[in-house]
């Protein structure tokens, strides 16, 4: 490769490097100014800013008992239940041998709340008879209005006969119906963990309180969802719409329940061809039965928005747990602990670049800018990186992340040491600096892969496996050494191949940290022996010779022994 060609190769990549660094800035300020929420403040996690803790404690007849596996299993829920709703750095653990406890950073938002209050069990009644119309059905889309038409009350009956199935108008008694005429659903009618028989009807509103019902008996359990999901649905001929819905995916006990649920109200008037999905005793959605579905696929349609679909989407994949769950309390977290331990740790790690730097300037002398530029290039983007994901994933900055961009020094550290050892050896070879840079690097970089690697592999393993704090520290670790990768080819690299070509390098200089006195002799010439100068001392010379012992290659060893054995002989 030409000296131009080189400069030229050096230059791009700089190039391209401050291109990803505009483009990351430009994405985020972008997010900003058009109101998207984006800021290139990183959100921070609960340790840092605070947020809100929630204690759940079981419902349970006396003398019954929670088990581990229920209380495994509720916490794991929780957790994805918070996952969905793009909330990151949220702690879910157990407390004693019942309580579970679920501490969110920052303020929650209502929906993220009520995700966590609603921890009974799922499940699917036909509606009897409402007092509100719908706006959702379930197997084609109809084109539903936007808004709910209200409609009236049935008139009190006796039934005639005993039910024959669960939309049987003969479950409704006398009593049933006045008790769901006399129902105020701006009132709180339901206590807490309120458990309902499965077997019998049940009269209640929905979330809102807008509307009222008369349920029939459960016919599909909440625990029979095997998936849910918002999209947008697609046409029969396969083109986007820009109409959202939630798609529902059945078990195989689910999809003959819920064929034969939809095989019987299909046929009937409303309100009957209704069927009422119900989280902890209320209607969060009662869409209308247009077909009959016999595959356990559906698809709810109507007047939902992105953020509705979604929502309704994560109760249904998430709403049922094993056992029940009362808020046993709920409180405001502060972060002033954790901004001391801040505090401490921004200390800590300055404390640490600072001696870097010293240590640079000491032992490479001139070189040390290129470690200073390589470490601050590396903090901008690591830096634009967190922004932009604490935007756009939602991700928030923990102390032990922090402690994962601490240990990124290090690792930064020990890339351009590598390298600049590299370098040195090639010098001592009795190159020139331009071709010391090439050859060293060529030799550097595969020891950087590998220490990378090392580093990369650790940080996966442990995101994989833990949870919590230490897939924070797990998270920037990984992203920090891929970072690491980035700077070491596409910074530190090309800028030492311009520093060649500067006389102040090129030349030796005695603060170049290429000059012959910091290596020890002018030049290398294998075997541990070199070409000596003459202002360099006997006891220098010893030590430059020493080091070159260390770093002879095994053939270089094996090739000294014989031309030793061989000496001995003659």
């Amino acid at each position: 490769m030409s000296e131009s060609a080189v400069t030229k190769a050096a230059k791009k990549r700089l190039t391209w490097l401050g291109v990803l660094v505009a483009l990351l800035a430009a994405i985020i300020a972008l997010g900003s100014a058009t109101g998207n929420g984006a800021s290139f403040a990183p959100k921070l996690a609960l340790d840092l800013q605070g947020g809100t803790s929630i204690i759940l404690a079981p419902l349970v007849q006396d003398g019954e008992k929670v088990t581990e596996e229920q209380l495994s299993q509720a916490v794991e829920i929780i957790r994805q239940r918070v996952d969905a709703t793009g909330v990151s750095e949220a702690t879910i653990k157990t407390q004693g041998a019942n309580n579970i406890v679920v501490e969110i950073p920052g303020k929650p938002d209502e929906n993220t709340l009520k995700l966590i209050r609603s921890s009974a069990k799922l499940q699917f009644r036909p509606v009897i008879l409402t007092s509100q119309g719908t706006s959702t059905s379930v197997g084609t889309d109809t084109g539903a209005s936007a808004s709910p038409t209200p409609k009236a009350s049935a008139s009190a009956t006796t039934p005639k006969a005993a039910p024959t199935d669960a939309s049987d108008p003969n479950w409704i008694s006398a009593s049933l119906q006045a008790e769901f005429d006399a129902l105020d659903c701006a009132t709180t009618f339901r206590e807490a963990g309120q458990i309902d028989d499965p077997t019998q009807p049940l009269i209640t509103c929905d979330v809102d309180g807008y509307g009222k019902y008369i349920l029939g008996p459960v016919e599909v359990e909440g625990a029979n969802i095997s998936d849910a999901n918002a999209g947008t649905i697609t046409t029969s001929t396969g083109a986007a719409t820009n109409t959202w819905a939630v798609n529902l995916e059945f078990d195989a006990v689910g999809t003959k329940q819920f064929a034969d649920v939809t095989g019987r109200l299909f046929p009937l008037e409303a309100p009957r061809n209704q069927f009422a999905i119900t989280l902890d005793g209320y209607v969060i959605t009662a869409p209308s039965t247009n077909a009959v579905i016999s595959n356990g696929s559906a698809q709810i349609t109507g007047s939902f928005t992105k953020e509705t679909s979604k929502v309704l989407a994560d109760q249904l994949k998430y709403g049922s747990l094993p056992i029940a769950f009362e808020v046993q309390s709920q409180e405001n977290i502060s972060a002033t602990l954790g901004s001391e331990q801040l505090a401490s740790g921004l200390l800590a790690g300055g404390i640490g670049l600072l001696l870097v730097i010293i240590y640079s300037v000491f032992q490479y002398r001139g070189l040390a800018m290129v470690t200073v530029g390589s470490l601050m290039a590396a903090a901008v983007i690591v830096y634009l990186i967190i922004a932009l994901l604490s935007w756009r994933q939602g991700y928030r900055l923990s102390l032990a992340g922090v402690a994962g961009l601490i240990v990124a020094i290090g690792i930064t550290a020990d890339s351009f040491i590598v390298y600049f050892e590299r370098v040195r050896d090639e010098l001592r070879d009795g190159k020139t600096l331009g071709q010391a840079v090439e050859q060293g690097w060529k030799r550097a970089i595969r020891t950087i892969l590998v220490s990378g690697g090392v580093s990369l592999l650790a940080a996966v393993v442990l995101y994989a496996l833990t949870v919590g704090n230490v897939r924070g520290f797990a998270f920037t670790l990984g992203m920090t050494t891929l970072v690491d990768l980035g700077i070491a080819i596409m910074f530190t690299h090309p800028i030492l191949q311009l520093l060649a070509k500067v006389n102040f390098f090129s030349s030796g200089h005695p603060w170049s940290g290429f000059d012959s006195k910091a290596l020890g002799a002018t030049s290398y010439i294998g075997r541990g022996q070199f070409r000596t100068s003459e202002k360099v001392s006997a006891g220098r010379v010893a030590r430059a010779s020493k080091e070159a012992n260390k770093r002879q290659t095994l053939a270089e060893r094996k090739s000294a022994g014989s031309a030793s054995n061989s000496g001995e002989k003659n």
